[in-house]
């Protein structure tokens, strides 16, 4: 369910969002805002981990929030969800405050946390089994074990489990409590590409079943296959807001193409239609472009007098990973 807020098609991520319009893009009625933020902040010594961000996320979508480490995810979806309180501004979630409020907050929400947190020698069920007695109504660890392909393994001890094995188990201790906001922490980190697509069924379903869903990734694909909206943020300030097609559509053309490691960007940024250059990782190239036809010419000239071939070469709009990429600078990392 994608949010259809017309005031969110003016936010143009080929620059830094202004306040105004990122707020203006966000707004939703408080009866439809399952989590509500406003001009939240949070300093540690010498650092603004989360620099007045203001946002709301809409009951039952999936909201992708996406950053470099250290951007200041981690610190706030903690604040969210009632284990680190705020310097400043305000936050209500499922109607009530985390910070004054976290035992009224925590019975309606599930974490899955990137690491750690469950003992190395429990089993699958005697985690689930042990966890569906903090809750009134708490699914079945049978039924759980099943839908996340566990069933086999239920008698394994937890740090015998494969990386993909235990990022399973953590989805399901996460919604075992049937919660009204589940947390994703790099929900398919560890996992093969067949164990990932099927995660991302799951916690589409959850989606269906009613359930607002708050994701953070490093997989730029997960985002826009899940995400009804993305938000990027970076040193703790928010930097775009919008739909994953309507990011990639506003983003502008780029030609990219695969070839030699040791091609000279800046020759390339020679080119009288490239705009800017950027080597996404070894070999690997992507130019920005206002006439990616004539940028196509250009190149393809450029390479033969050179002798160079140039490997899967296309145009098209930005993918979500360039935008990332050019709003905060940073390369994408594990």
């Amino acid at each position: 369910m994608a949010s259809t807020n017309s005031a969110a098609q003016s936010i143009k991520p080929n620059g830094i969002a202004s306040q105004d319009q990122i707020r203006a893009a966000t707004a939703v009625s408080t009866a439809s805002a399952a989590v509500r933020i406003t001009d939240l902040r949070k300093t540690y010594p010498g650092v603004n981990a989360v620099d007045g961000i203001s946002f709301d996320i809409n009951q039952g979508e999936i909201f992708a929030l996406l950053g470099p480490n250290g951007a200041g995810k981690t610190t706030t979806l903690e604040i969210l969800e009632g284990y680190r309180d705020r310097d400043a501004g305000s936050v209500n979630v499922l109607g009530f405050d985390p910070q004054s409020e976290p035992d009224r907050i925590k019975p309606l929400i599930g974490v899955m946390l990137q690491n750690g947190g469950i003992y190395p020698t429990v089993t699958p069920f005697e985690l689930l089994d042990l966890l569906s007695n903090f809750y009134p109504d708490a699914r079945k660890p049978e039924e759980l074990l099943e839908l996340v392909g566990l069933t086999d393994s239920a008698s394994t001890r937890y740090r015998e489990l494969s990386g993909g094995q235990q990022r399973r188990l953590a989805l399901a201790a996460a919604i075992i409590g049937n919660p009204k906001l589940l947390f994703l922490d790099e929900p398919t980190s560890a996992m093969d590409p067949q164990a990932r697509r099927v995660t991302w069924d799951l916690i589409e379903d959850q989606r269906r079943q009613g359930v607002t869903i708050i994701l953070t990734t490093h997989f730029m694909e997960e985002a826009e296959r899940l995400a009804d909206r993305v938000a990027i943020i970076d040193h703790g300030k928010l930097l775009a807001l919008e739909e994953p097609s309507a990011l990639r559509r506003n983003g502008g053309s780029t030609v990219r193409f695969s070839g030699p490691d040791d091609i000279d960007s800046a020759e390339l940024e020679q080119l009288t239609s490239a705009a800017a250059v950027l080597v996404a990782q070894s070999g690997q190239y992507v130019i920005d472009t206002e006439d990616p036809i004539a940028l196509l010419d250009e190149l393809t000239t450029w390479a033969r007098a050179r002798g160079i071939l140039l490997d899967d070469l296309r145009a098209g709009h930005e993918t979500l990973e360039d935008v990332f990429l050019r709003l905060t600078g940073h390369q994408i990392r594990e």
